[in-house]
């Protein structure tokens, strides 16, 4: 059965009758166009900021830094008892950066986004997971790190964050970002 069949002829008749007076409507065609994206300041002043604290982060620098024992580093004019504060698990890290399977470029652009996060979240202190692989991050992001001014002081971690692995860092709050 037709949807058409379903109607009487006085049901059809009805409609006809009550759709005749009925006009085509004129379709006004309004384009809305999208406005063009632009860079708001905070972008803008975003993108400057990363790439300020990528600036620190040089691959020629060597820092002299021992190689016996754990690594770590602890700035000048910091008291030497932050790195042990660092290993004795006393500051808690806020923020766990796994750098597994990033390439150097990556690995550098992500602990600068971390360190401009770290400011604007207020946090304190940072695990860095680097891994041990071919040992190629785990001697870079030191280095990375002694580089940064905000940088106070890093440890290597407890084993419950990573142990050989991975980084403890203290960082410097400054409200600049």
């Amino acid at each position: 059965m037709k949807f058409k069949d379903l109607l009487s002829s006085d049901e059809k008749q009805l409609f006809k009758e009550a759709a005749a007076n009925v006009k085509q409507l004129k379709q006004d065609k309004v384009v809305h166009r999208k406005p063009k994206p632009q860079q708001s300041a905070n972008r803008q002043n975003h993108l400057t900021t990363r790439q300020g604290a990528e600036f620190h982060f040089s691959d020629e620098f060597e820092p002299d830094l021992s190689h016996q024992g754990p690594m770590k580093y602890v700035r000048e004019g910091v008291d030497s008892y932050e790195a042990k504060n660092l290993r004795r698990g006393i500051y808690q890290p806020e923020l766990i950066l796994d750098l597994h399977g990033l390439n150097q470029e990556h690995a550098k652009r992500e602990i600068a986004a971390l360190l401009i996060a770290c400011h604007k979240e207020h946090v304190r202190c940072v695990c860095i997971v680097h891994g041990i692989g071919n040992r190629v991050l785990k001697n870079k992001v030191p280095h990375w790190l002694v580089q940064h001014p905000d940088v106070l002081a890093f440890h290597q971690a407890p084993l419950e964050y990573g142990g050989d692995g991975a980084l403890l860092a203290l960082i410097d709050i400054k409200d600049k970002y």
